[in-house]
């Protein structure tokens, strides 16, 4: 069964910042799958000790400007922003996430090709929520009571869209951010794991010693 690992807890150790070290103790093969049950772990956790701050579900293939997180500050209910995406072939940058008329979320820039149906075209970096939505559901006047969960069953790109669904009803309960959303301050790189043969439940305890002089 998972358990918290030692690499991990050093490093966050190391930032010198408040944290909480969860981990998805299901023994799941599916990376899509896995990442979703992470990201379950912690809003279960939010909802149960009813945390009071901002949620953003932050990635290691996403590059950050550190002006966001001050961005966030303002949110009242959900905040969202514009994300630059690098394709995969890396020729060009798409544009994600909504149109705004001054705060006031208008419209979305979506890729037309995609033929996924959803609600609102937008990735998890490129909205944050307050936490009190989770835990305290009459303030928000949300039309369920049910425990707002990320699924990972479904098309991949539909399943953002179902989770934002759960959080507010339509744009006008959206706040745009980042200068009336006219600011890039996450760009998506695209990145792909690479394909590594370890054997069944390989863990790495300690870093592994460098065998190869640097070059001169």
């Amino acid at each position: 069964m998972p358990s918290p690992s030692i690499e991990t807890e050093k490093m966050l150790r190391a930032t010198g910042v408040m944290y909480r070290h969860l981990v998805c103790r299901h023994n799941i093969t599916s990376p899509r799958k896995s990442v979703s049950c992470q990201r379950n772990i912690a809003l279960y956790h939010i909802e149960k000790h009813r945390l009071d701050g901002i949620v953003y579900f932050a990635d290691d293939d996403q590059i950050y400007s550190v002006d966001l997180f001050e961005e966030m500050r303002k949110i009242r209910r959900f905040g969202t922003w514009p994300i630059a995406v690098l394709s995969k072939a890396r020729k060009r940058v798409l544009l994600q996430g909504p149109l705004c008329n001054g705060s006031q979320v208008i419209g979305w820039h979506s890729n037309q090709r995609s033929r996924v149906p959803r609600r609102f075209h937008i990735g998890l970096s490129g909205f944050a929520f307050n936490s009190t939505i989770l835990w305290d559901p009459k303030r928000w006047r949300r039309p369920t009571f049910e425990n707002i969960r990320i699924h990972s069953a479904g098309k991949e790109g539909s399943q953002d869209s179902k989770f934002v669904e759960q959080l507010v009803e339509d744009e006008s309960q959206m706040q745009g951010l980042a200068d009336n959303c006219s600011r890039i301050m996450v760009w998506h790189l695209n990145l792909e794991a690479p394909r590594l043969n370890y054997p069944v439940g390989w863990l790495m305890q300690k870093n592994l010693e460098v065998v190869l002089p640097l070059a001169q």
